[in-house]
């Protein structure tokens, strides 16, 4: 008898035990697709754009960047929904929705990914340059190596997790502090973010698809499938997370800005070969440049995780061959995005802006799907009923981001001639 009160207590501690370290996971996971979509929203893309058009455009960017917090918020709200309610990746929504789409949206997805990625692994380089002065190509190839070594460890999942988190959070304080010693001026921002100067189709476009576009869009929300938080009885969960994940961005976005026009306003004019580093020397001297070279290469690696992640799974869903492969899959396409950057004759600051620019034009496409999904297959939902303030705020969310695209069209090939 007292051998069975022995095993029962037993057997429940570690029931207890499994349960806690099944939650414990979980929070992970939901902290990971946080970050996720934060640090591949606020990678080497939005700090090369955002450096570059500040000094283009000055306060005036401002205005650019509110459009995209607000974008982002219209977006990630509906993605996050969509996708966390359904249970199912956007690819496969596709395809419920209209036979082959879901291809289609996992080939533009892959490809944007591929050019983004490229220019990913570029921001490595130009970060493992200003912190310790390595060639981009040998910086760019150590770290392709450690994101590679991430996906081919047998707990990809919890490493992938920890990194994006750990990283994001030294990301905001690092930039947080160069933007208090520049001294940015605060009220000219606050009032060209309202009423801006200048207004350029092809810079918002290009900062929307550096930061909402492309594979950035279901980052967080693929992550979240893989948490097994899903389903309409975990809206709650959902909903608290999209929000906290847009707070990061939106906060970094802004610390980020002011950063740069603090030095910008000071009159200021920076290298064209490396922007950013030199914005973040010249507001905290040889300090502030090796702070910039920690920022980016953090935010270069994060992305570079998070764009060959969230690729891949457009592809594994297709073939269960395809989803027992998936982490050599990531380390395949981190491999092949490698190749790519060190094959190509274009400087980093190009490849990273002309790939915003290029998933600025492929999130129309994924992003309507979505709002087709909430607006008329509520079967896909598991019956949910979809708020119709959140169906309004994504349909002209959509309606701007095709808008936007069809203006900036005439000036991409500019980017790359």
């Amino acid at each position: 008898m007292a051998d069975d009160i022995s095993t029962s207590t037993s057997e429940k501690t570690g029931e207890k035990a499994g349960t806690a370290l099944g939650a414990a996971t979980k929070r992970g996971a939901l902290l990971g697709a946080i970050f996720l979509m934060a640090t591949s929203a606020i990678g080497p893309g939005f700090i090369t754009q955002t450096t570059s058009f500040t000094a283009q455009l000055g306060a005036a960017f401002a205005f650019a960047i509110l459009l995209s917090i607000i974008i982002d918020i219209a977006v990630q709200l509906n993605v996050w929904r969509v996708i966390g309610v359904s249970g199912m990746r956007a690819q496969d929504l596709g395809n419920k929705v209209l036979p082959g789409i879901g291809y289609v949206m996992a080939a533009l997805v892959v490809l944007g990914g591929l050019v983004f990625n490229i220019g990913n692994v570029a921001g490595t380089s130009l970060g493992m340059d200003a912190l310790f002065g390595l060639d981009v190509k040998i910086g760019g190839t150590i770290s392709a190596a450690i994101a590679i070594g991430i996906f081919l460890s047998k707990k990809a999942g919890i490493a992938m997790d920890r990194l994006v988190v750990v990283l994001g959070v030294l990301m905001i304080g690092l930039t947080t502090y160069v933007a208090i010693v520049s001294g940015p001026p605060v009220g000219e921002a606050l009032t060209q973010a309202v009423v801006p100067d200048t207004v350029d189709f092809l810079v918002i476009t290009t900062l929307i698809g550096g930061t909402v576009g492309g594979y950035i869009t279901y980052a967080g929300a693929h992550r979240l499938v893989d948490s097994g938080t899903t389903g309409p009885e975990q809206v709650k969960e959902v909903s608290r997370s999209s929000v906290v994940a847009l707070l990061v961005t939106g906060v970094m976005r802004v610390v980020l800005f002011l950063a740069i026009l603090g030095v910008v306003a000071g009159g200021v004019t920076l290298a064209a070969d490396n922007p950013a580093a030199d914005a973040f020397g010249h507001a905290a001297g040889e300090v502030g440049l090796r702070l910039f070279g920690m920022v980016l290469w953090a935010a270069a690696i994060t992305s570079v995780v998070g764009a060959s992640y969230t690729s891949v799974s457009f592809l594994v869903t297709f073939s269960p061959a395809l989803k027992r492969r998936q982490n050599w899959l990531v380390g395949g396409f981190i491999a092949v995005s490698l190749i790519a950057f060190l094959l190509l004759n274009q400087a980093p600051t190009t490849l990273l802006i002309l790939a915003g620019a290029l998933n600025g034009l492929i999130l129309p496409v994924g992003f309507g799907v979505l709002m087709w999904v909430a607006a008329r297959r509520r079967d896909l939902l598991g019956g949910y009923r979809y708020p119709r303030w959140l169906l309004v705020i994504g349909v002209l969310a959509w309606l701007l981001t095709l808008y936007l695209g069809w203006n900036s069209l005439s000036g991409i090939a500019d980017l790359w001639s």
